[in-house]
């Protein structure tokens, strides 16, 4: 599928509510986990002993809770495109939930809803709802309100 887009920032006032996505699916492979456990510090057994998680309370090693949420970034420019500014700020997320567990190995993609759209200083600021999907679980992954700002270009 490919991104939704908005011409301008304004757009998105008119937005609220818009369903975004699904994306492509994208495969958390053991390399992804190795490489954030290497940059993150975080290299407890669950995520990087592929034998002891394999007898472990998931059956396989499983994606740091953080890695899934940071793959949000790699789904929102496949799901929307906010065109005519001059720059866009990632501001923070509200909400996040890791409501299942992400084997290695497990297909992800994402879905949002564009849930708030308001004008703040000089800027468009939203918030888009984003639903990472595990494939074949009734549970997502991850849920979390992203908030970006974007600014309008100068005309």
């Amino acid at each position: 599928m490919t991104a939704r887009v908005f011409e301008t920032p304004f757009a998105l006032l008119e937005a609220v509510g818009a369903k975004l996505g699904p994306t492509e699916w994208l495969t958390v492979t053991q390399e992804m986990i190795d490489l954030f456990a290497r940059a993150t510090g975080d290299d407890q057994w669950i995520h990087v002993d592929v034998d002891r998680a394999r007898a472990g309370p998931f059956g396989a090693t499983i994606a740091h809770g953080y890695l899934t949420m940071s793959l949000v970034n790699r789904f929102l420019p496949d799901m929307v495109e906010v065109r005519g500014i001059a720059m866009g700020v990632n501001i923070g997320g509200d909400g996040l939930r890791f409501l299942a567990p992400v084997r290695s190995g497990s297909r992800l993609r994402g879905v949002g809803e564009i849930v708030a759209a308001t004008e703040i200083r000089g800027a468009i600021q939203s918030t888009v709802r984003v639903t990472l999907e595990l494939n074949g679980s009734d549970k997502p992954a991850c849920v979390i309100d992203t908030i970006s700002r974007y600014f309008p270009a100068a005309v």
